[in-house]
């Protein structure tokens, strides 16, 4: 487990991502005008009623902002890890990141025991979870799904790519800026501990494929875990 961990959190693949100075100023500008968009629409989409018909193209067109900025901004990579055998092959991140994202899962849902403890906690909570209560449940699946694709394509994609030093923090630190737009804490707190999950498989692979499958299980998990706990 140990290895495990460390291969797909902490040991670094060798890799050469390098962009001129150019090319990095340019990605930067793009990142920071895509980021105050982003949070500008994430804030609108989830002041909207739950059930309402414009939360749909609310945050498809917030998905949409953060995979028109990501691939603007530059060159995006898939990134690869290193086998749990040792024998020195890279290969593409899948099965650890979904294990990754049903571990973060699972810790949500046993916190989530103890926040529905807590009123303004667990009203918090309930905010969320009237969308899924009041929505469709397959176009929820989409919406969840595209926009955790896009969240990771532009967060562990254009804007780690665009911060030379310690990118795993303040990628993180601009995704819970992002996400304090919505005006729920408990978004926010989420953010924390995802942000900094994905950052460390970005770091670790050097690409966005870990990050995605990681953020998409997490999300798609606690579509339907949330409901129970708290409906």
């Amino acid at each position: 487990m140990q290895t495990w961990l460390r291969r797909s959190l902490w040991d670094v693949v060798p890799r050469d991502h390098r962009e001129s100075t150019v090319a990095l100023r340019r990605r930067q500008l793009i990142v920071i005008g895509v980021v105050l968009t982003g949070a500008v629409l994430l804030g609108i989409s989830l002041r909207i009623e739950p059930g309402s018909v414009w939360f749909y193209p609310a945050t498809f067109a917030l998905a949409g902002v953060w995979t028109a900025g990501a691939f603007i901004s530059g060159p995006l990579h898939l990134g690869r890890i290193a086998t749990w055998d040792g024998d020195g092959r890279l290969v593409r991140p899948v099965l650890a990141p979904i294990m990754l994202g049903l571990a973060l899962a699972a810790v949500f849902v046993v916190g989530g025991l103890i926040v529905r403890e807590i009123p303004w906690l667990d009203q918090q909570v309930r905010s969320v979870v009237d969308f899924a209560d009041q929505g469709s449940i397959p176009l929820l699946i989409v919406v969840t799904a595209v926009n955790g694709v896009a969240e990771e394509l532009f967060f562990r994609g254009a804007a780690y790519a665009a911060v030379p030093r310690n990118p795993v923090l303040w990628t993180s630190i601009a995704y819970v800026i992002a996400t304090l737009a919505t005006g729920n804490i408990m978004l926010a707190f989420a953010a924390i501990l995802l942000g900094a999950l994905v950052g460390l498989e970005r770091r670790a692979s050097g690409g966005i494929l870990g990050p995605i499958l990681t953020h998409c299980t997490w999300s798609l998990t606690m579509l339907f875990a949330l409901p129970l706990l708290f409906g």
